[in-house]
């Protein structure tokens, strides 16, 4: 594969993905196709863009002419489709926009690579669509269940987690139907640099150091398995790679924590790093721990939201068996990575905060996709 279309590469694991493989790809040329939406900025393409094998189009994964024509122009060898509404308040409060992009999206570029890969006449072995999913399709777990399969039947409990199942099977029917070359990867929830900060690890970061609440939604005790971006990426490749056709590989990061957990471990986190770092006190006096007090005195609860699903859990044993698959980083060295990586961009959460997050600092969120 020498050639890739990335959809919804200015967004958070897009972003990651785009340099990860430039890193390990240097010769590659890379597509981006992203509409700017709100969750996406194209300053997280940094330092890419200006390659001669990078280029960036200001487009809509919806424009299936424009997709066919970025396939043969540029002799595209996979789609790498992260490109989705992502955040599962959202789709509560306006759930077109997540049929919109998550369905019908999806759906248009399917059509594309058929059009062009199969139709055209030069269905090549190398082809692939790959799919980035989520873990919410599967719905909710008890405390003693076992993790989500593969296998697991998809039972999804909000427009979101919905709008990513419907997407699923239209990728799953192209291969089946159609023979389009697919691969899908449902994940976990994902943490680490470029993450839009209505999200709820740097959400909660920028809330302390603004000096500012941290609600959570009921009692908190709702447990994710949260995934180091990176290691994503590396799952991504494999399943690129290496991963059977047609077929759905689950990624998790194998770090369960309840919420409120995960809130007083990031808090925690915090207060340590300004009792070791004077400058920070001046650069966020706001923060509790510049005034002598402990970030976790602004957790606060409020209501819960609607169809909050209990527990995520991912059994990656299939992922680990077939392709090789182990996350790399722990939660607390993944953790220390992301809020380093904060405190080192105040500028580029700024603007975010300031402007198309504003409305949003009093939620907490889930993290996937964007």
């Amino acid at each position: 594969m020498n050639s890739l279309l990335i959809t919804g590469a200015a967004g958070f694991i897009g972003a990651n993905f785009a340099h990860y493989w430039r890193r390990e790809h240097p010769d590659n040329q890379i597509v981006v196709l992203d509409a700017l939406t709100y969750a996406g900025n194209r300053e997280n393409l940094a330092g890419l863009e200006g390659a001669s094998n990078f280029s960036f189009v200001h487009g809509d994964i919806r424009d299936q002419a424009l997709v066919e024509q970025l396939l043969r122009d540029h002799n595209i060898d996979a789609i790498v489709h992260f490109a989705a509404e992502s955040h599962v308040d959202r789709s509560i409060t306006g759930p077109d926009a997540f049929i919109e992009t998550n369905v019908a999206g999806t759906h248009s570029l399917l059509k594309a690579a058929r059009a062009v890969w199969l139709d055209g006449g030069d269905p090549r072995a190398e082809r692939l669509f790959q799919h980035i999913s989520t873990d919410e399709v599967y719905g909710t777990l008890a405390p003693g269940d076992p993790p989500f399969r593969e296998d697991t039947p998809y039972a999804p409990n909000s427009p979101y987690a919905a709008s990513k199942a419907a997407s699923d099977h239209l990728v799953r029917a192209y291969h089946s139907t159609f023979g389009l070359p697919v691969v899908t990867s449902n994940c976990s929830n994902n943490y680490g640099p470029y993450q839009f900060p209505e999200k709820l690890i740097p959400l909660f970061l920028t809330n302390i150091l603004a000096g500012k609440p941290l609600p959570v939604y009921g009692d908190g005790r709702q447990i994710r398995d949260w995934l180091y971006v990176e290691d994503h990426c590396r799952a991504i490749e494999l399943c690129m790679r290496r991963g059977r056709r047609g077929e759905t590989y689950n990624v998790g990061g194998e770090n369960e924590y309840a919420n409120i957990d995960l809130i007083e471990l990031l808090c925690a986190s915090v207060d340590r790093r300004f009792a070791s770092d004077d400058s920070l006190a001046r650069r966020y006096p706001a923060a509790p721990p510049a005034r002598g007090r402990k970030s976790s005195t602004l957790i606060t609860h409020v209501t819960d939201r609607p169809g909050h699903d209990t527990r995520y859990a991912i059994d990656a044993g299939k992922i680990s068996a077939e392709l090789g698959y182990k996350p790399l980083t722990d939660f607390p060295t993944g953790l220390a990575n992301t809020i380093d990586w904060y405190l080192d961009n105040e500028a580029w959460w700024t603007k975010l905060k300031d402007g198309a997050c504003s409305g949003s600092d009093t939620l907490e969120a889930e993290s996937t996709n964007r």
